[in-house]
């Protein structure tokens, strides 16, 4: 071992993700790869800057040291602003990369802890040596990280002293409650006030008005980096920072153009093979009978010759959508998020966890590692892997499926409006509402270069309509007729004899169809059966969703009262049931275990503390409406402030 001793103070420093673990269980690797590289390489930047020696990464944890190799006397300093500005770029990569990775991404965050003190470094030797560090200060440091909060940074003690000699007082402020660190019982820790632009300019501390420090710091209000919410707003004449809703339409726009292109290029490829130029003029399919009675037993896929796909692989071909179709697509997914309201669940946010859900399921039936061949893969996934248009149709269908949801269920909803009963026949009304709205926008005149790009033939439009309709309607799980026959075609096609009666073929379409709908149903309530942090963060959305209808006098039962049994109910006669019907469709691949695996472990989590949990959702519903109570106060307030203004104002005009 190469020992290095160090009996001057120095400075360690840890980071963790917050929110990482239940983020990557919803993605694939390569996208929680290109997340830890993209921010542990922009900090490592930040490090070099300040002279900051970076000692490891530890899964989503961000180990540095200042003050060795090389002594730094100023080291408690030079860290404080190293930990601000990895604060700072946090928050604008995840928002950045909320665009390619998707829903949640601008949720992640940072917890900061830092503590000074003599510190023991080294490199073991022997395999896969590397630097590491010793002794009480990094215990101490991982206790300052692990008792923080999120969005926060927290220094202990002998690293608070070190700044208030440094002249930075200002740079920090006492933690009102004192702090049990394992070890060391209960200690004074300090936040680092975060960063304000305004800081300067409202002359707030006015002794460092000339320094470079003048505008990193604040000395008042939140204690917190960013938006709790994972919003940032746009500052005039700057590119990139938006606001949540807009990235999750980019990322949306992404995901269809990605599935749109290879739509276009199979399509290409089959002319090419063919011969056959396949564009023709289509007539928009406009709504003219119920959505519901267009569900059919069986999706009928295209037939596609087994050579042909062999020799689409070949062609390789690519192609570039053009940007007048970008244009269009990226208006239509605009306008649907417009058509979302402003529910605590059935939101724009849930169609975007739907169908990143979708995107995933999708990918791991086109990725099974036990098929050999493009032939096997077409056949073992029952021809859905073959047909880029339908798996287009699918995310599609995850988009558009709760637009225009009103917050309450269909009983209460015909309750209501009578005559959306009698137009849909008290049945499905809100999943066929959606569909209409979203179909008859989509079939606008505005959009026509996206229609052609979509489908070229009367039998692609009707072919991307019927897979639609199946896969909205399949997300209505409480009507009883709908879920008679998938029970019925369920069995017909896994557990009946009969399915012998029928063609290869026709075996092929009913499995197919009966994947795509679990495959849609699964990621409609995927909050479920994916980490536990996720499952309570969408589970008190509902919850919130569904009390304001209580309160509101849209229900009339409270819902508190039988939330915790009724979820235990969910999971014991849907979702664990559902989940194990994805492993039995044996095309999920390791997706149907994972499912499977978080359901039974949601469910036995929330019967050990599922009734605590209910309660601390009713707490933190009537605290957000005190705060929205005094919000709408506030604002009346500055309106009536305003008109004072404006009509002392129209006085003082009047009397000159």
């Amino acid at each position: 071992m190469t020992l290095y001793e160090i009996n001057d103070i120095t400075h360690t420093i840890l980071f963790s993700l917050q929110g990482f673990t239940a983020w990557s269980s919803q993605r694939e690797p390569e996208q929680v790869f290109t997340l830890l590289q993209t921010i542990y390489h922009a900090f490592d930047l930040l490090a070099r800057k300040r002279a900051v020696f970076k000692v490891e990464t530890i899964g989503d944890c961000y180990v540095a040291v200042c003050g060795l190799p090389d002594p730094q006397p100023d080291h408690a300093v030079r860290m404080v602003k190293f930990a601000r500005e990895c604060m700072t770029k946090m928050i604008e990569l995840t928002k950045t990369l909320e665009r390619t990775l998707g829903p949640e991404t601008g949720e992640l965050c940072l917890r900061i802890g830092l503590h000074s003190g003599p510190c023991i470094a080294g490199v073991l030797l022997g395999e896969k040596s590397r630097f590491q560090l010793f002794g009480d200060t990094v215990n101490m440091a991982s206790r300052m990280e692990s008792t923080g909060e999120a969005r926060k940074i927290q220094i202990s003690q002998a690293t608070a002293e070190l700044i208030t000699e440094a002249g930075k007082e200002y740079w920090i402020r006492p933690r009102e409650e004192t702090v049990q660190a394992k070890g060391k019982g209960k200690v004074q820790t300090f936040w680092v006030v975060p960063r304000s632009s305004s800081t300067a300019c409202n002359g707030i501390m006015s002794r460092s008005l000339h320094s470079e420090d003048s505008s990193d710091f604040q000395s008042g209000g939140s204690l917190m980096w960013g938006d709790a919410q994972g919003l940032i707003k746009a500052q005039p004449g700057t590119e990139g920072a938006t606001t949540k809703s807009e990235r999750l339409i980019d990322w949306q726009v992404e995901l269809l153009a990605g599935a749109l292109k290879q739509v276009v290029e199979f399509r290409t490829a089959m002319e090419h093979i063919t011969g056959t130029f396949l564009q023709e003029r289509v007539e928009p399919i406009t709504t003219q009978s119920l959505v519901l009675d267009e569900v059919t037993e069986t999706i009928t896929l295209p037939k596609i010759d087994p050579e042909d796909l062999l020799r689409i692989r070949e062609l390789h071909v690519s192609v570039e959508l053009d940007s007048v179709v970008m244009e269009q697509l990226r208006d239509y997914v605009t306008s649907i998020a417009s058509f979302y309201r402003a529910n605590a669940f059935h939101n724009f946010e849930h169609a975007n966890h739907v169908t990143q859900s979708v995107n995933k399921l999708l990918k791991r039936v086109k990725e099974q590692d036990d098929v050999d061949n493009t032939f096997d893969l077409h056949h073992y996934t029952h021809g859905i892997t073959s047909d880029p248009l339908t798996q287009f149709a699918i995310i599609f269908s995850a988009l558009i499926h709760d637009v225009d949801h009103e917050g309450v269920p269909n009983a209460r909803l015909i309750e209501e409006k009578p005559h959306i009963g009698v137009l849909y026949q008290n049945r499905s009304v809100a999943e066929q509402n959606s569909v209409e709205l979203a179909w008859e926008l989509l079939m606008e005149s505005k959009y026509e270069a996206l229609q052609r790009c979509i489908y070229s033939t009367e039998a692609e439009l009707r072919q991307f309509r019927q897979v639609v309709v199946n896969i909205v309607m399949a997300t209505d799980i409480f009507d009883p007729d709908m879920k008679a026959l998938r029970n019925q075609r369920w069995d017909k096609a896994f557990h009946n004899e009969s399915a012998l009666l029928l063609s290869p073929e026709d075996v092929a379409d009913l499995k197919a169809t009966i994947v795509l709908e679990h495959l849609m149903q699964a990621s409609d309530v995927s909050h479920t059966m994916q980490h536990w942090h996720i499952y309570t963060k969408w589970n008190e959305r509902l919850f919130r969703e569904i009390y304001a209808a209580y309160e509101s006098g849209r229900s009339e039962k409270d819902p508190s009262l039988g939330w915790y049994k009724g979820e235990l109910w969910f999971f014991d006669n849907y979702i664990i049931p559902l989940a194990r019907k994805l492993a039995e469709c044996q095309v999920f691949g390791v997706s149907s275990d994972e499912y499977l695996q978080y359901a039974v472990e949601n469910r036995r989590e929330w019967e050990a503390k599922g009734e605590q949990i209910v309660e601390s959702f009713l707490s933190k519903y009537a605290s957000h409406k005190r705060k929205q109570v005094q919000e709408k106060e506030h604002k009346e307030q500055k309106v009536q402030k305003k008109i004072q203004q404006q009509l002392l104002a129209g006085l003082e005009d009047n009397w000159d």
